[in-house]
């Protein structure tokens, strides 16, 4: 059996006692990084085999093993953080083990998509998960234009040296797209920045330290809904919540730009 096993996405105490129980049971753990789970591992009392599986060896290591899963043995396969086959390795090996017939069980944990998700407020009943944001400019834009039709949440990860980049490149196109950058969520050092596209681009001028998660906010609502988002607007304020606060959640909420709910409500 292959036994895919979510890992913390930085606080160690996040693991799951399910996935603690499978590595000192497994006859085999796979790693992307050796080093990074033997920490985890010894952090919670745990001797197990380890061998890397990572983006270099995927395709060596799935031929190797695959014999030994057919053969009875009981697999973990994990990466540094989250689960294994998102935006990490294993999609290869999780595959060729279902073609063969190989059980396979998922042993779910962290989310970095979820956790920024939240953390960032820009919350919703649907969300799309980009993967890394694209490298080269052209490919960024073209990005940007779907997201400005896209109504609901996008997450996304990018990496602390492009970061500023992919952030100046969205303020161009959308100033005033909500946007939030989490970085090193779980971690000692958590932040979570949001504001307009413009607002937070300002913030990270020079690439940051860490692990950084972006959350994207929906497309802003049709001109026929505002009036719907002013009443609400309203209703926030007569409830006592100050004008600008309240522009904010509602922009959070609908889309719509911060600055056009808050001088439409005067």
């Amino acid at each position: 059996m292959l036994a895919v096993c979510a890992t913390p996405i930085g606080n160690l105490e996040d693991v799951t006692l399910r996935v603690l129980r499978e590595f000192g049971e497994a006859d085999l753990v796979l790693c992307e990084d050796t080093r990074r789970t033997k920490i985890l591992l010894e952090r919670h009392g745990i001797e197990a085999k380890l061998l890397s599986y990572h983006e270099h060896n995927e395709a060596e290591r799935t031929a190797q093993v695959l014999p030994r899963l057919l053969s009875g043995e009981r697999i973990a396969l994990t990466s540094d953080a989250g689960l294994p086959g998102v935006s990490d390795p294993g999609a290869r090996l999780i595959a060729a083990a279902l073609g063969a017939g190989v059980a396979v069980t998922v042993l779910p944990g962290p989310s970095a998509v979820e956790t920024a998700l939240v953390a960032s407020g820009l919350l919703g009943e649907q969300y799309r998960f980009l993967g890394y944001l694209p490298r080269a400019e052209k490919a960024r834009a073209e990005l940007w234009e779907e997201l400005g039709r896209w109504p609901h949440a996008a997450v996304a990860f990018e990496s602390p040296q492009r970061l500023p980049a992919s952030l100046a490149s969205l303020a161009a196109r959308w100033p005033e797209r909500s946007v939030a950058v989490c970085r090193e969520l779980t971690k000692r050092f958590e932040e979570v920045v949001p504001g307009t596209a413009a607002e937070v681009a300002a913030q990270f001028t020079e690439p940051p330290k860490g692990e950084i998660t972006v959350v994207f906010g929906g497309a802003p609502a049709p001109e026929g809904d505002e009036g719907e988002a002013l009443a609400a607007l309203s209703q926030l304020v007569e409830a006592g919540a100050r004008r600008r606060q309240a522009a904010d959640v509602v922009s959070r909420l609908t889309g719509i730009p911060r600055n056009r709910l808050y001088r439409g409500s005067l």
